[in-house]
């Protein structure tokens, strides 16, 4: 397998866990489909091995592929980061795969919509322009698509400087695609709350290290409360807007943990703990200046 082994021919440890972690749950889906695992509970459930793919189970199945859409696309995002933070050069050859498994999960997810859609193009094609959330589910489609078909050494070839351009659309979809999550799920957004607060660390992140070319522990964890509010309040817009409830009652939610922790405080705490491991990283794995190269290389 030629696409999990380096430039040297050598196996590739980060590309091999790429590929594990990308088909996991795509296997994880075929054996719940196939133990008619799929919808359970529901009443439209009918049991067996083998059940068949209508009704619910598809729900659920549509559901699955574009919830794991968009946790690879954020876990594309997060390659970048996660390899200066930690001093892990070799990391980035696990974001093709990982980017390639966000566009194919979207194209499985729109697959089982038009199945359950009974094949009907021209209704699917209707419903695309005419329903504003899967106008937008759609985009971010289109968009992934792009990117996996231009991920190629040729094409990176072949597009230079315009490859980047290119591919910035990855924050576009990101956004997109938890967009499209949220107006799926309606008033239950506590998913894709949590989801856009760790896309709200990866942009911030991106903005700090091109603006300060700083992504030390205090920048971390300034970079962690500001994605942990940020959290907040698209929750509380979301809400506002949906339901007409003020902002400062859906904000003081935030502070009532007898009911649940809000994702907000799980955005932040996530954000101090990469602080506290990239600091761990830096200290036991610490990165050689270009001094310290050029010293050696004499």
């Amino acid at each position: 397998m030629p696409f999990l082994r380096e430039k040297t021919g050598r196996w590739s440890p980060e590309k091999i866990a790429a590929f594990v972690v990308a088909t996991v749950p795509m296997l994880w889906l075929l054996t719940r489909a196939w133990m008619g695992d799929l919808g359970a509970g529901l009443p439209e459930r009918t049991p067996g091995p083998g059940v068949g793919l209508g009704g619910r189970p598809i729900n659920d199945a549509i559901l699955y592929t574009g919830r794991w859409t968009v946790r690879f696309i954020l876990l594309a995002l997060a390659i970048t980061p996660a390899r200066r933070l930690f001093n892990w050069p070799k990391l980035l050859n696990a974001r093709r795969t990982i980017g390639v498994a966000a566009a194919c999960y979207a194209f499985v997810h729109f697959c089982l919509y038009i199945t359950d859609q009974k094949f009907r193009l021209d209704m699917v094609a209707s419903e695309i322009v005419l329903r504003i959330y899967l106008t937008i589910g759609f985009t971010a489609l289109l968009c992934l698509i792009a990117l996996a078909s231009t991920s190629t050494d040729a094409a990176v070839r072949r597009l230079g400087a315009r490859w980047n351009t290119l591919h910035r659309l990855v924050y576009l979809i990101g956004v997109l695609a938890i967009v499209h999550f949220a107006m799926q799920k309606k008033l239950d957004i506590y998913e894709p709350t949590l989801m856009m607060g760790f896309l709200f660390w990866l942009l911030g992140w991106r903005i700090m290290h091109r603006w300060r070319r700083d992504t030390g522990f205090v920048s971390l964890l300034v970079l962690a409360v500001v994605a942990a509010l940020l959290t907040a309040v698209f929750e509380a817009g979301w809400y506002g807007t949906l339901t007409g409830i003020s902002a400062r009652r859906v904000l003081e939610v935030n502070l009532m943990f007898d009911i649940s922790i809000r994702p907000m405080w799980w955005a932040l705490a996530t954000g101090i703990a990469v602080a506290l491991m990239s600091a761990a990283a830096q200290w036991l794995w610490p990165r050689e200046s270009a001094r310290t190269k050029l010293r050696a290389a004499e």
